[in-house]
């Protein structure tokens, strides 16, 4: 089992990263999350997810730490300074229009922002999404959809008429 915990480590930072907007706090969230699902191994139930069950935890985790103190704006006060942003070997308006999908994505509430990258990015099903969230199948298609809809909206609506 922990080295199915090892083989997951990329992914969960991933998604780490998108929960938490800032590297280094992705790297904390990932490293409590492993601490965490160590501690409780004789927890995890063999024949499950070991996907849904590192995320479930991890975002548990990032929820209770929101709870103490952390804000979204503050977690998110230094996206325009993030190293990973598009670099300049991208052509100019490929690099506008990933800085635009990037921003438009970092617009959308925390839950739907959640939903569109566990299935969008995270490539899971619809179902352990939904076990990840607490919530129902249907709720995390409605908000994958919602989601997509205010991206499109907001990609319709930037200033340069793209």
């Amino acid at each position: 089992m922990r080295g199915e915990i090892l083989s997951l480590l990329p992914q969960l930072r991933g998604f780490a990263r998108f929960l938490a907007g800032q590297p280094a706090q992705a790297d904390d969230l990932v490293q409590e999350t492993v601490l965490r699902a160590l501690a409780a191994l004789d927890q995890f139930t063999p024949g499950t997810s070991m996907k849904a069950w590192l995320y479930t935890i991890a975002r548990n985790l990032f929820y209770e730490q929101r709870r103490h103190g952390l804000r979204e704006r503050d977690v998110m006060s230094d996206y325009a300074h993030r190293p990973d942003q598009p670099g300049r070997d991208t052509g100019e308006g490929e690099a506008d229009a990933l800085r635009d999908l990037n921003g438009a994505i970092w617009r959308l509430s925390p839950r739907l922002r959640e939903a569109l990258v566990l299935v969008g990015v995270q490539e899971m099903t619809y179902a352990e999404a939904a076990h990840v969230c607490g919530v129902t199948v249907g709720t995390i298609k409605a908000r994958v959809s919602r989601a997509r809809a205010q991206i499109m909206e907001y990609m319709d609506t930037r200033p340069d008429g793209g």
